[in-house]
């Protein structure tokens, strides 16, 4: 499984491939494609780390898990393919933007989407956490806190936040609030700015902000 992920993130991440949960998780997810139907499709399962490797990051947008239903996950928090129904949360980024936002695009340009969990089972929300994917992403996170300097790290909701607790915030710009599902969007998402404030701390330090 770790073959599949993008060169540059497999050498930072090399060390999850030796311990005991990794093993463990690729018995699960390998069982699980074969025995059930998994989404995103098993090639865009480290989608994210592919469109945006390990030095271009330049900020991280933490989700929890993939969409659950066909034709949506593709590997990538909170995108799905522009034929696809716009699920709720992705529609109240939509209109914190003010535009359509291009989710690949913000990919290309340095954004990791990252999901905790890479994979789920059709129709079930949920059911394969607990699988060691957050630890694997947990490590990912990490290394870009330790490893990198000067990144944005966007923090929707409780659960991103306490992924992203450990961030130095004297390092890295950590930007949280509500999250932008329909459940809490209007208490404290809405009018929270995070793209202005990422493009205002990226251009403070000379580096090149994202077109969102």
């Amino acid at each position: 499984m770790e073959n599949l992920l993008e060169e540059s993130w497999r050498e930072v991440l090399a060390g999850e491939f030796e311990k005991p949960y990794f093993a463990k998780l690729k018995n699960f997810v390998s069982e699980a494609y074969e025995k059930t139907e998994v989404f995103p499709p098993r090639g865009k399962v480290f989608a994210a780390f592919s469109h945006t490797p390990f030095n271009k990051v330049k900020a991280v947008i933490i989700g929890q898990d993939p969409y659950h239903e066909p034709r949506e996950a593709q590997g990538l928090s909170f995108y799905v393919p522009p034929d696809v129904k716009t699920p709720p949360s992705l529609r109240n980024i939509a209109k914190e933007l003010g535009k359509t936002p291009d989710l690949l695009s913000w990919a290309d340009q340095g954004v990791l989407l990252l999901n905790a969990t890479l994979t789920v089972e059709a129709h079930k929300a949920g059911s394969h956490q607990k699988k060691g994917w957050e630890t694997f992403t947990d490590a990912a996170v990490r290394a870009l806190a330790e490893n990198r300097s000067q990144l944005v790290f966007i923090l929707w909701g409780a659960y991103a936040q306490k992924k992203g607790a450990f961030i130095d915030r004297s390092r890295h710009c950590v930007i949280e609030s509500a999250h932008p599902s329909p459940l809490s969007a209007s208490r404290g998402f809405f009018g929270s700015k995070p793209f202005d404030k990422a493009n205002a701390y990226l251009e403070a330090h000379s580096i090149p902000k994202i077109c969102w």
